[in-house]
Parts: C-alpha cells; sequence; structure tokens
C-alpha cells in the first residue's frame, strides 16, 4: 500500500517510477503484479479526439466607456453573455454567424466556436464585435476591438462533458450515406467509425473512479488543470463487462484549466460534414498505483474493452435499444473488421499516437517533479443512471 503523500514525496524528489498505460502491460507480463505495484508509483493514461461539450469563459477587462455586453460575437462566432458585463462564455459547437448549416445538404460547417478556441490559444488576434442596450454606469452601446490572448484577464477552458469512458461504433445500414459526429457513414454497411483510446484512454483504467474524481490533477493541452465536477451524462451504473470495464457509454469528467498555459497542437477546431463543428482536445490523467488492484487495472489492454456498434441510419436517431454486436478495440484497430459475413472498413476519430504523445509528456513531467498527483476531494458518483428527455403535455 502506497499513500498520495508518499507519492508527491518521491515525485519532488524526482525518484518516482512512472511508465505510461502502454508500457505497463509488458511490464506486469514481464515481472508479476506484487513486484510491479511495490516499485511503480504513476501510470500516465490520456486521449486525443473530438469533445464537442467544451468551451470557456473570457474576460475583456472594462472600455473606457465602459460597457454591459449584451451580445458579442468573437470572428462572428456568438458568445453567450448572460453573466457579468464583460465576461463571455464560447462554447466549442458554437456555428459562425450566417453559416448556411444544413441548408444545403452536407453542409461543410468550416468555421466555429472550436476554431476560435484553437486560433486563440495559439496567440492569434481575433475581433470582438460586441452590442449593448446601455444603463447609466455602462452606456456604451457598441463597440469592436481586436485583442489576443494575452490581451484577457482570463481566459479559462471550462468543459462539461470530457473524456467518455467507453463509446459507440458508428455504422450505416440504410442505402444512402448519412453525416455524423463520427463522420461521413457509407451506405450498406461500407466502413464504421469509433472515438476511443482504448487501453490508454483515463477511464478504462480506472473503471471504477477510484483514483479519477473531483479535484484530481489532470494535463489539460499542456496546461495542469483538474476534474472540477462529474461529468454532463456521467452513467457509471452502464452496463459492464466480467472485467468492471464498461462496454457501452458511461463515466465522464468535467475539465477546467488556463489556456493561456496551453498548448496549440493539443487544441484544434473541427469541422464535421452535415454536422456541425467541435473541439479536438487532448487531455492525460496520471494514476497513482496505491495497491495492487488499482495497478492491475491500468493492465487493461485492447482485447479487453469491448464497445457497441450501432446503425446511426435508425437505431441511434430514434434512441432503439438495439445493437448489431459488440468489438474489442483490438479488432477495430485492424482496419477491418467483419460484419454478418461483409468486410467492413473501420476509421478513427480519435489519435492513439497523440494519445501516446501525451502519455510520455505527462511521465516525463512526473519524473521531473514537475506534476504531482492529487486525490480527489469527493468521489465520481458510482452508480448513476441516465435519464432520457421525455416529451410530455402540461400537467
Amino acid at each position: 500500500m502506497k499513500t498520495y503523500e508518499e507519492i508527491n514525496k518521491k515525485i519532488e524528489a524526482k525518484k518516482a517510477v512512472v511508465l505510461t498505460a502502454d508500457e505497463i502491460i509488458d511490464y506486469v507480463d514481464k515481472k508479476g503484479l506484487d513486484a510491479v505495484a511495490e516499485e511503480v508509483d504513476v501510470v500516465t493514461t490520456a486521449t486525443f479526439g473530438a469533445m464537442c461539450s467544451s468551451g470557456c469563459f473570457l474576460n475583456f477587462g472594462h472600455s473606457k466607456p465602459k460597457i454591459k455586453m449584451t451580445e458579442a460575437w468573437i470572428e462572428d462566432v456568438l458568445a453567450y453573455t448572460g453573466i457579468a458585463a464583460v465576461d463571455v462564455y464560447l462554447g466549442a459547437t458554437q456555428l459562425r454567424h450566417n453559416d448556411p448549416a444544413n441548408m444545403y445538404y452536407p453542409g461543410d460547417f468550416q468555421y466555429g466556436g472550436g476554431h476560435v478556441i484553437e486560433q486563440l490559444i495559439a496567440g492569434k488576434q481575433l475581433q470582438l464585435f460586441t452590442l449593448s442596450y446601455g444603463t447609466d454606469d455602462y452606456p456604451l452601446r457598441e463597440l469592436r476591438t481586436y485583442f489576443t490572448i494575452n490581451d484577457l484577464n482570463q481566459a479559462i477552458m471550462v468543459n462539461p462533458r470530457n473524456c467518455y469512458q467507453n463509446y459507440n461504433v458508428a455504422i450505416n445500414c440504410s442505402e444512402k450515406p448519412i453525416y455524423t459526429y463520427l463522420g461521413l457513414l457509407k451506405p450498406n454497411m461500407k466502413n464504421l467509425t469509433y472515438s476511443s483510446a482504448g487501453q490508454l484512454s483515463p477511464l478504462l483504467n480506472d473503471p471504477f473512479y477510484e483514483t479519477i474524481g473531483v479535484g484530481t490533477r489532470v494535463w489539460l493541452a499542456g496546461a495542469q488543470g483538474h476534474v472540477y465536477a462529474e461529468g454532463t451524462q456521467h452513467c457509471s451504473s452502464a452496463q459492464r463487462g466480467d472485467n468492471g470495464v464498461p462496454v457501452e457509454g458511461a463515466g465522464t469528467l468535467a475539465l477546467t484549466g488556463n489556456m493561456k498555459e496551453m498548448n496549440p497542437k493539443y487544441v484544434r477546431g473541427v469541422s464535421l460534414k452535415g454536422y456541425g463543428v467541435s473541439l479536438a482536445l487532448g487531455v492525460g490523467i496520471p494514476i497513482p498505483i496505491l495497491n495492487k488492484d488499482i495497478l492491475k487495472r491500468t493492465t487493461i489492454k485492447d482485447s479487453d474493452i469491448y464497445a457497441p456498434i450501432i446503425d446511426y441510419s435508425r437505431d441511434y436517431p430514434q434512441r432503439s435499444p438495439n445493437i448489431i454486436c459488440r468489438m474489442s478495440y483490438e479488432e477495430l484497430r485492424r482496419g477491418e473488421v467483419t460484419i454478418n459475413n461483409k468486410l467492413v472498413e473501420v476509421s478513427s476519430m480519435s489519435s492513439y499516437a497523440i494519445a501516446l504523445e501525451i502519455a510520455e509528456i505527462l511521465k516525463d513531467d512526473i519524473k521531473q517533479g514537475k506534476f504531482l498527483v492529487s486525490k480527489p476531494l469527493t468521489t465520481l458518483p458510482p452508480n448513476q443512471g441516465f435519464h432520457p428527455l421525455q416529451t410530455r403535455n402540461k400537467t
């Protein structure tokens, strides 16, 4: 048994033994659980992919004369202003003003909130246009200016839902192509897409939320952020396999971090034809090896993690419980799978290579004493379900 305090003392002394979730699998096979549990202090996990439920709070400071922003656009992308006078919230999936969306199907969705966030972190100069109804203490009614992230008092990424513990695999059983948040799905089951780092993914390495909880320090696109709450749609009561790993969408994390400390390489605006815009984001989370059981769970392999294959032409939009089958990430990563005697092309919406790069960066940061592990302030809800929206008449 180890404690967080003991592990952090080793990190501060630059004596911690740290491996990535990719490395730990073979290491335990070679040396055994008992020996490795004594030797290894931290296992690093990571993921990189589209995380639509992301965004940021920005504070502009006060102009002269002052303005109470009631409508605001950054590079013509609408920001939410229903807070204090010069605070706004920009969502990753917000479209640019006058984007035709799917008026001419399928739309291109060339630019939106995710792209603004990418450019902001990259230090680009952006346009702010804002309107107000005017008040005695905030008399200005209109303002147009240009700014960079360095002009902002605060630029705080605040993401309600990141790092899905597991997720659907999308396929199209209809006779026409469809456009989804998991990309283009060709007709008649010609391709399928998934989005997960599998054996590297944070919550798949901590399936029962033993070390990842509210207050956990995370690597968020290069900044040291933290988990501030359970993520929206957190569903820990999801169906699980014999190894305890969910076989469908389950836990999620709400994350926050300082955008001024982020690396633009790991924050990328995404355009999804026929669907919308999003933000691809890199996240790394260390798992302190407090005991042998926690270590064992970090040795999960792609061959042990199964995801449901769902028809996105009918079952997904109609909220049907049907699944075609389940497949392991080991099978999916081969690039081709066989379903109903049909060879199906496979592609991923997340990057295992970049996730592995992040896990290595986090490993180095910990070994150099730059990144400590943190004990959660409280655990994530362990047995929470998910309630769909019901359409009702007024009673």
